[in-house]
């Protein structure tokens, strides 16, 4: 009987290990990916921030902006379960200077790593309604990543349409 408790002891010990790792990994990742956004964000002139390459498409504001919205959605209503608040309502990108686009993305960015670093360990499995399925957190955190990745890449390619080079790649 001891050794089975012990056994479930380190077990547990040990799962918990794992998420705070998860949990960090997560938040170096952010981190750089912050830094990566920023350097694109940089190096677009601001005389361009209104570009898209068709007329279907966000412009270069529009995507960072977008970019923004999104870390303060699903890092709030998600990570936190703290009510959103609206960022739609208080963002509206075409009055947005390049300052003031880079600096709301960068405070989504901060946002969004502060949740994941106070996310609560035993709330990891929670699942929540999504786009007709259920999603937990890890998968949560997962969607945070993918998303903002995607719609960098996108301004990766408006900077190289505008034949600017974008900044080397910083990774995990």
């Amino acid at each position: 009987m001891k050794l089975l408790v012990f056994l479930l002891l380190v077990s547990v010990q040990s799962m918990a290990q794992d998420q705070k790792l998860l949990i960090q990994s997560h938040a170096v990742k952010l981190k750089n990916a912050k830094e990566y956004t920023l350097k694109v964000a940089e190096l677009m002139p601001e005389s361009m921030y209104d570009f898209k390459p068709v007329a279907d498409e966000m412009s270069f504001k529009e995507q960072i902006i977008h970019i923004g919205k999104n870390l303060y959605w699903l890092s709030s209503t998600f990570i936190t379960e703290a009510p959103y608040l609206n960022a739609n309502q208080l963002v509206i990108a075409k009055d947005m200077t390049k300052v003031q686009a880079i600096d709301f993305v960068s405070g989504a960015y901060e946002f969004a790593g502060q949740a994941i670093m106070n996310v609560r360990l035993e709330s990891l499995s929670k699942e929540f309604p999504f786009s007709g399925r259920k999603l937990n957190k890890v998968q949560f955190l997962n969607l945070i990543q993918d998303h903002q990745t995607h719609h960098r890449a996108q301004l990766i390619v408006y900077l190289r349409l505008n034949m600017l080079n974008p900044p080397n790649y910083t990774g995990w």
